[in-house]
């Protein structure tokens, strides 16, 4: 009984695993920003969400999951950490925080299409570091 139990745990195991990382066109879909509202509450995950952190909220990834998204209509590109959870009914498939939205510049849309990656967390924690100084250079350089 203690193998079969093993053995149906390996599987789910793996099926969940598939279902956190789609691929191709399952990787495709419409994203959204989040609201002012939501600053400063808890996210799934219990960190305090913020507009300025490169996060994101997704039905698809599990949290912690660090991914890429491109804007499908100017092929920009920003990398984030899934940190909250949107409803598994939900048509869109990312909620991202506003500095993200800007980043891949459909704030003034408000919804976009997108493609997203899975990447390595050591990939994602690099690329979102970069994001950082490089919005606090441009910020400083308008000082």
């Amino acid at each position: 009984m203690k193998k079969f139990l093993c053995a149906a745990l390996i599987v789910l195991s793996g099926i969940a695993t598939r279902a956190q990382a789609p691929t191709g066109d399952n990787n495709k879909g419409t994203a959204s920003y989040y609201h002012d509202k939501f600053e400063g509450r808890k996210t799934a995950n219990g960190e305090v969400f913020s507009q300025d952190k490169f996060t994101a909220a997704s039905n698809r990834h599990k949290l912690g999951t660090y991914i890429k998204v491109t804007n499908l209509a100017n092929n920009k590109i920003v990398y984030v950490k899934v940190n909250d959870r949107l409803a598994p009914t939900n048509k869109r498939i990312l909620d991202l925080a506003e500095v993200a939205a800007d980043e891949l510049d459909y704030v003034d849309q408000g919804l976009t299409k997108v493609k997203i990656e899975v990447v390595t967390p050591e990939e994602g924690r690099r690329k979102i570091l970069a994001q950082r100084e490089a919005r606090s250079n441009e910020a400083n350089n308008k000082l």
